[in-house]
Protein backbone atom coordinates (compact mmCIF):
# COMPACT_ATOMS: atom_id res chain seq x y z
CA UNK A 1 0.00 0.00 0.00
CA UNK A 2 1.27 3.47 -0.87
CA UNK A 3 1.83 5.27 2.48
CA UNK A 4 0.44 8.66 3.38
CA UNK A 5 3.85 9.71 4.79
CA UNK A 6 7.44 8.71 4.12
CA UNK A 7 10.60 10.33 5.53
CA UNK A 8 12.97 11.74 2.92
CA UNK A 9 16.71 11.51 3.43
CA UNK A 10 19.36 12.54 0.89
CA UNK A 11 21.92 9.95 -0.13
CA UNK A 12 25.64 10.23 0.61
CA UNK A 13 25.30 12.13 3.89
CA UNK A 14 26.91 9.55 6.17
CA UNK A 15 30.58 10.54 5.67
CA UNK A 16 29.90 14.11 6.82
CA UNK A 17 27.71 12.91 9.71
CA UNK A 18 30.53 10.67 10.91
CA UNK A 19 32.93 13.60 10.59
CA UNK A 20 30.66 15.79 12.72
CA UNK A 21 30.18 13.05 15.32
CA UNK A 22 33.92 12.88 15.98
CA UNK A 23 34.67 16.57 15.47
CA UNK A 24 34.01 17.58 19.06
CA UNK A 25 31.52 20.18 17.76
CA UNK A 26 28.09 18.65 18.23
CA UNK A 27 26.08 21.53 19.64
CA UNK A 28 24.62 24.39 17.57
CA UNK A 29 27.42 25.89 15.49
CA UNK A 30 28.55 26.18 11.87
CA UNK A 31 25.85 23.99 10.37
CA UNK A 32 23.23 25.52 12.61
CA UNK A 33 24.03 28.95 11.19
CA UNK A 34 24.18 27.57 7.63
CA UNK A 35 20.77 25.94 7.97
CA UNK A 36 19.25 29.14 9.31
CA UNK A 37 20.74 31.04 6.37
CA UNK A 38 19.36 28.50 3.90
CA UNK A 39 15.91 28.85 5.45
CA UNK A 40 16.12 32.63 5.42
CA UNK A 41 17.08 32.67 1.75
CA UNK A 42 14.30 30.28 0.78
CA UNK A 43 11.58 32.04 2.78
CA UNK A 44 12.79 35.56 2.08
CA UNK A 45 13.03 36.60 5.73
CA UNK A 46 16.28 37.04 7.66
CA UNK A 47 14.61 36.87 11.08
CA UNK A 48 14.53 33.07 11.43
CA UNK A 49 15.83 30.78 14.16
CA UNK A 50 15.94 26.99 14.34
CA UNK A 51 15.15 24.94 17.44
CA UNK A 52 15.32 21.28 18.40
CA UNK A 53 11.61 20.44 18.15
CA UNK A 54 8.25 21.89 17.21
CA UNK A 55 7.20 21.76 20.86
CA UNK A 56 10.25 23.85 21.80
CA UNK A 57 9.40 26.28 19.01
CA UNK A 58 5.90 26.79 20.37
CA UNK A 59 7.09 27.31 23.94
CA UNK A 60 9.69 29.82 22.75
CA UNK A 61 7.00 31.71 20.82
CA UNK A 62 4.63 31.87 23.78
CA UNK A 63 7.47 33.16 25.98
CA UNK A 64 8.52 35.74 23.37
CA UNK A 65 4.95 37.05 23.19
CA UNK A 66 4.80 37.25 26.97
CA UNK A 67 1.59 35.22 27.28
CA UNK A 68 0.63 34.43 30.87
CA UNK A 69 -1.63 31.86 32.57
CA UNK A 70 -5.25 32.83 32.04
CA UNK A 71 -4.61 34.78 28.83
CA UNK A 72 -6.95 33.73 26.02
CA UNK A 73 -5.73 32.46 22.67
CA UNK A 74 -8.12 31.77 19.81
CA UNK A 75 -7.25 28.57 17.96
CA UNK A 76 -8.66 25.96 15.64
CA UNK A 77 -9.45 22.49 16.96
CA UNK A 78 -8.84 21.22 13.41
CA UNK A 79 -5.08 20.80 13.71
CA UNK A 80 -2.35 18.52 14.97
CA UNK A 81 -2.43 17.86 18.72
CA UNK A 82 1.18 19.09 18.85
CA UNK A 83 -0.04 22.52 17.79
CA UNK A 84 -2.36 23.05 20.74
CA UNK A 85 -0.70 21.12 23.59
CA UNK A 86 1.73 23.97 24.42
CA UNK A 87 -1.22 26.17 25.37
CA UNK A 88 -2.17 23.67 28.07
CA UNK A 89 1.45 23.55 29.26
CA UNK A 90 1.46 27.34 29.62
CA UNK A 91 -2.00 27.35 31.29
CA UNK A 92 -3.47 29.55 28.60
CA UNK A 93 -7.21 29.55 28.05
CA UNK A 94 -7.96 28.08 24.64
CA UNK A 95 -10.97 29.58 22.90
CA UNK A 96 -11.89 27.37 19.97
CA UNK A 97 -13.11 29.08 16.82
CA UNK A 98 -15.06 27.37 14.07
CA UNK A 99 -13.71 26.53 10.64
CA UNK A 100 -14.97 26.79 7.10
CA UNK A 101 -16.24 23.24 6.45
CA UNK A 102 -15.02 23.39 2.84
CA UNK A 103 -11.42 24.26 3.75
CA UNK A 104 -10.76 23.32 7.38
CA UNK A 105 -9.36 26.83 7.93
CA UNK A 106 -10.36 29.31 10.62
CA UNK A 107 -13.58 31.17 9.87
CA UNK A 108 -12.81 34.93 10.22
CA UNK A 109 -16.38 35.80 11.20
CA UNK A 110 -16.36 33.28 14.03
CA UNK A 111 -12.90 34.39 15.18
CA UNK A 112 -14.18 37.94 15.52
CA UNK A 113 -17.08 36.78 17.72
CA UNK A 114 -14.65 35.01 20.09
CA UNK A 115 -12.55 38.06 20.95
CA UNK A 116 -12.76 39.33 24.55
CA UNK A 117 -10.68 41.76 26.62
CA UNK A 118 -8.57 38.75 27.69
CA UNK A 119 -7.72 37.70 24.12
CA UNK A 120 -4.02 38.10 23.35
CA UNK A 121 -3.41 36.12 20.16
CA UNK A 122 -4.91 34.22 17.24
CA UNK A 123 -3.27 30.90 16.39
CA UNK A 124 -3.90 30.38 12.69
CA UNK A 125 -3.42 26.74 11.67
CA UNK A 126 -2.89 25.99 7.96
CA UNK A 127 -4.31 22.51 7.93
CA UNK A 128 -2.18 19.86 6.20
CA UNK A 129 -0.38 22.54 4.19
CA UNK A 130 -3.51 24.25 2.81
CA UNK A 131 -3.22 27.98 3.51
CA UNK A 132 -6.10 29.69 5.30
CA UNK A 133 -7.55 33.20 5.05
CA UNK A 134 -4.38 35.14 5.86
CA UNK A 135 -5.51 38.70 5.06
CA UNK A 136 -8.85 38.39 6.80
CA UNK A 137 -7.44 36.92 10.03
CA UNK A 138 -4.54 39.36 10.11
CA UNK A 139 -6.87 42.33 9.56
CA UNK A 140 -9.02 41.27 12.52
CA UNK A 141 -5.91 40.92 14.69
CA UNK A 142 -4.68 44.37 13.69
CA UNK A 143 -8.07 45.88 14.46
CA UNK A 144 -8.02 44.47 18.01
CA UNK A 145 -4.28 44.73 18.69
CA UNK A 146 -3.71 40.97 18.81
CA UNK A 147 -0.74 38.82 17.83
CA UNK A 148 -1.10 36.36 14.97
CA UNK A 149 0.87 33.11 15.02
CA UNK A 150 0.79 31.25 11.71
CA UNK A 151 0.85 27.55 12.53
CA UNK A 152 2.83 26.13 9.62
CA UNK A 153 3.47 22.77 11.28
CA UNK A 154 2.60 21.12 7.96
CA UNK A 155 2.94 24.12 5.64
CA UNK A 156 6.62 24.71 4.94
CA UNK A 157 6.88 25.62 1.25
CA UNK A 158 3.22 26.60 0.91
CA UNK A 159 2.71 30.00 -0.69
CA UNK A 160 0.28 32.89 -0.40
CA UNK A 161 0.15 35.62 -3.04
CA UNK A 162 3.53 34.46 -4.40
CA UNK A 163 5.17 34.75 -0.97
CA UNK A 164 6.45 31.91 1.16
CA UNK A 165 4.77 31.17 4.46
CA UNK A 166 6.99 32.83 7.05
CA UNK A 167 7.34 35.97 4.95
CA UNK A 168 3.86 37.41 5.38
CA UNK A 169 2.32 40.10 7.60
CA UNK A 170 1.71 37.71 10.52
CA UNK A 171 3.78 38.33 13.65
CA UNK A 172 5.23 34.83 13.91
CA UNK A 173 5.28 31.63 11.85
CA UNK A 174 6.18 28.23 13.29
CA UNK A 175 7.43 25.29 11.19
CA UNK A 176 8.04 21.64 12.00
CA UNK A 177 10.91 19.59 10.54
CA UNK A 178 9.88 16.32 12.15
CA UNK A 179 10.52 13.12 10.18
CA UNK A 180 7.55 13.24 7.80
CA UNK A 181 7.91 16.93 6.93
CA UNK A 182 9.96 18.70 4.29
CA UNK A 183 12.64 19.58 5.13
CA UNK A 184 13.12 16.68 7.55
CA UNK A 185 15.83 17.08 10.20
CA UNK A 186 14.61 13.95 12.07
CA UNK A 187 13.47 16.31 14.82
CA UNK A 188 13.49 20.08 14.71
CA UNK A 189 11.63 23.26 13.86
CA UNK A 190 12.01 26.90 12.92
CA UNK A 191 10.39 30.19 13.84
CA UNK A 192 10.21 33.27 11.64
CA UNK A 193 9.49 36.73 13.01
CA UNK A 194 8.37 40.01 11.51
CA UNK A 195 9.71 42.10 14.40
CA UNK A 196 13.43 42.47 15.11
CA UNK A 197 12.98 42.80 18.88
CA UNK A 198 11.00 39.56 19.04
CA UNK A 199 13.66 37.85 16.95
CA UNK A 200 16.45 39.00 19.25
CA UNK A 201 14.47 37.96 22.32
CA UNK A 202 13.79 34.52 20.84
CA UNK A 203 17.50 33.86 20.29
CA UNK A 204 18.03 34.27 24.04
CA UNK A 205 14.95 32.31 25.10
CA UNK A 206 15.90 29.25 23.03
CA UNK A 207 19.25 29.17 24.90
CA UNK A 208 18.29 29.45 28.58
CA UNK A 209 17.94 33.23 28.31
CA UNK A 210 21.67 33.64 27.59
CA UNK A 211 23.20 36.39 25.50
CA UNK A 212 26.21 34.43 24.20
CA UNK A 213 28.06 37.60 23.18
CA UNK A 214 28.33 38.57 26.86
CA UNK A 215 28.15 35.24 28.68
CA UNK A 216 31.90 34.57 28.99
CA UNK A 217 34.84 36.85 29.67
CA UNK A 218 38.23 36.99 27.95
CA UNK A 219 39.43 33.85 29.80
CA UNK A 220 36.38 31.85 28.81
CA UNK A 221 34.86 31.93 32.29
CA UNK A 222 31.18 32.74 32.85
CA UNK A 223 30.88 36.44 33.47
CA UNK A 224 28.89 37.59 36.53
CA UNK A 225 28.18 40.79 34.60
CA UNK A 226 26.00 38.90 32.12
CA UNK A 227 22.52 38.99 33.61
CA UNK A 228 19.81 36.46 32.70
CA UNK A 229 16.72 38.58 32.22
CA UNK A 230 14.28 36.23 30.51
CA UNK A 231 13.05 32.67 30.94
CA UNK A 232 14.63 30.17 28.59
CA UNK A 233 14.78 26.63 27.27
CA UNK A 234 17.45 24.24 26.07
CA UNK A 235 16.13 24.40 22.52
CA UNK A 236 19.16 24.77 20.26
CA UNK A 237 19.31 22.42 17.27
CA UNK A 238 22.33 20.10 17.17
CA UNK A 239 24.93 20.14 14.41
CA UNK A 240 23.81 16.71 13.17
CA UNK A 241 20.20 17.82 12.73
CA UNK A 242 21.30 21.14 11.26
CA UNK A 243 23.60 19.46 8.73
CA UNK A 244 20.79 17.14 7.64
CA UNK A 245 18.64 20.24 7.20
CA UNK A 246 21.22 21.92 4.94
CA UNK A 247 21.32 18.81 2.75
CA UNK A 248 17.53 18.56 2.64
CA UNK A 249 17.24 22.16 1.45
CA UNK A 250 19.27 21.32 -1.67
CA UNK A 251 16.48 18.97 -2.78
CA UNK A 252 13.46 20.90 -1.53
CA UNK A 253 12.33 22.60 -4.76
CA UNK A 254 12.49 19.31 -6.68
CA UNK A 255 10.52 17.47 -3.99
CA UNK A 256 7.81 20.13 -3.75
CA UNK A 257 7.48 20.25 -7.54
CA UNK A 258 6.98 16.48 -7.52
CA UNK A 259 4.24 16.76 -4.90
CA UNK A 260 2.47 19.52 -6.82
CA UNK A 261 2.67 17.45 -9.99
CA UNK A 262 1.05 14.55 -8.15
CA UNK A 263 -1.70 16.91 -7.00
CA UNK A 264 -2.52 17.90 -10.58
CA UNK A 265 -2.90 14.22 -11.46
CA UNK A 266 -5.17 13.71 -8.43
CA UNK A 267 -7.25 16.71 -9.61
CA UNK A 268 -7.99 14.90 -12.85
CA UNK A 269 -8.71 11.55 -11.14
CA UNK A 270 -11.04 13.00 -8.51
CA UNK A 271 -13.22 14.61 -11.19
CA UNK A 272 -14.13 11.11 -12.32
CA UNK A 273 -15.24 9.90 -8.87
CA UNK A 274 -18.78 10.54 -7.69
CA UNK A 275 -19.42 12.27 -4.34
CA UNK A 276 -15.77 13.37 -3.90
CA UNK A 277 -14.34 16.85 -4.45
CA UNK A 278 -10.90 18.35 -3.76
CA UNK A 279 -10.60 20.54 -0.69
CA UNK A 280 -11.70 24.07 -1.60
CA UNK A 281 -8.58 26.13 -2.35
CA UNK A 282 -8.05 29.85 -2.06
CA UNK A 283 -6.95 30.70 -5.64
CA UNK A 284 -4.19 32.95 -4.26
CA UNK A 285 -2.48 30.02 -2.50
CA UNK A 286 -0.18 27.22 -3.59
CA UNK A 287 -0.20 24.35 -1.08
CA UNK A 288 2.89 22.24 -0.54
CA UNK A 289 0.68 19.18 -1.04
CA UNK A 290 2.10 17.40 1.98
CA UNK A 291 -1.09 15.43 1.38
CA UNK A 292 -3.89 15.74 -1.15
CA UNK A 293 -7.08 16.76 0.66
CA UNK A 294 -10.56 15.69 -0.41
CA UNK A 295 -14.09 16.07 0.91
CA UNK A 296 -16.35 13.04 0.55
CA UNK A 297 -20.01 12.28 1.14
CA UNK A 298 -19.31 8.93 2.85
CA UNK A 299 -15.91 9.17 4.57
CA UNK A 300 -15.63 5.58 5.83
CA UNK A 301 -16.69 4.04 2.53
CA UNK A 302 -14.32 6.29 0.59
CA UNK A 303 -11.44 5.45 2.93
CA UNK A 304 -12.07 1.73 2.50
CA UNK A 305 -12.28 2.04 -1.30
CA UNK A 306 -8.97 3.88 -1.59
CA UNK A 307 -7.24 1.41 0.70
CA UNK A 308 -8.52 -1.49 -1.37
CA UNK A 309 -6.91 0.23 -4.36
CA UNK A 310 -3.59 0.46 -2.49
CA UNK A 311 -3.76 4.09 -1.33
CA UNK A 312 -3.45 4.71 2.41
CA UNK A 313 -6.25 7.26 2.81
CA UNK A 314 -6.62 8.78 6.28
CA UNK A 315 -8.22 11.62 8.17
CA UNK A 316 -4.69 12.50 9.49
CA UNK A 317 -5.91 14.40 12.58
CA UNK A 318 -8.95 14.47 14.83
CA UNK A 319 -10.56 17.62 16.19
CA UNK A 320 -8.78 18.66 19.38
CA UNK A 321 -11.93 19.94 21.11
CA UNK A 322 -12.67 16.34 22.16
CA UNK A 323 -9.72 16.34 24.59
CA UNK A 324 -10.27 17.15 28.27
CA UNK A 325 -6.77 18.65 28.69
CA UNK A 326 -7.97 21.81 26.93
CA UNK A 327 -10.98 22.24 29.25
CA UNK A 328 -13.12 23.30 26.31
CA UNK A 329 -15.29 20.71 24.58
CA UNK A 330 -17.52 23.18 22.77
CA UNK A 331 -19.16 21.60 19.73
CA UNK A 332 -18.66 23.58 16.53
CA UNK A 333 -20.81 23.02 13.45
CA UNK A 334 -18.15 23.72 10.83
CA UNK A 335 -15.58 21.58 12.64
CA UNK A 336 -17.95 18.62 12.90
CA UNK A 337 -18.89 18.90 9.23
CA UNK A 338 -15.29 19.17 8.02
CA UNK A 339 -14.04 16.25 10.11
CA UNK A 340 -16.93 14.10 8.87
CA UNK A 341 -15.94 14.73 5.23
CA UNK A 342 -12.17 15.19 5.12
CA UNK A 343 -9.69 12.59 3.90
CA UNK A 344 -6.07 12.87 2.85
CA UNK A 345 -4.53 10.88 0.01
CA UNK A 346 -0.81 10.16 -0.54
CA UNK A 347 0.71 12.94 -2.64
CA UNK A 348 4.34 13.05 -1.51
CA UNK A 349 7.58 12.84 -3.45
CA UNK A 350 7.52 8.98 -3.23
CA UNK A 351 4.19 8.67 -5.05
CA UNK A 352 4.49 7.59 -8.67
CA UNK A 353 1.07 8.88 -9.65
CA UNK A 354 -0.04 8.27 -13.22
CA UNK A 355 -2.88 9.52 -15.35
Amino acid sequence: MIPIFKPYMPQEIMPKIEEILYSGNLAFGKFGRLFEQDLSTYIGNEKIITVNSYNSAMLVVLSVLGLKPGDEIIASPVSCLASNQPFAVKNLKIVWADVNPLTGSLCPEDVRKRITPKTKAIFHNHFCGFVGEIDEINAIAKEYGLFVIDDCIEAFGSEYKNLQMGNLSSDVSVFSFQTVRLPNTIEGAAISFRDQEMFDRAKKIRDYGIDRAKFRGTLGEISPDCDIEVEGYGALMSEINSYIGTEQMKHLTFLLDKQRGNARIWDAKIKEIEDIVPINLNPETIPNYWVYGILCKDKNKTLENFRKEGWYATGVHINNNIYSVFENKESLKGVDQFISMYLALPCGWWVNNKN
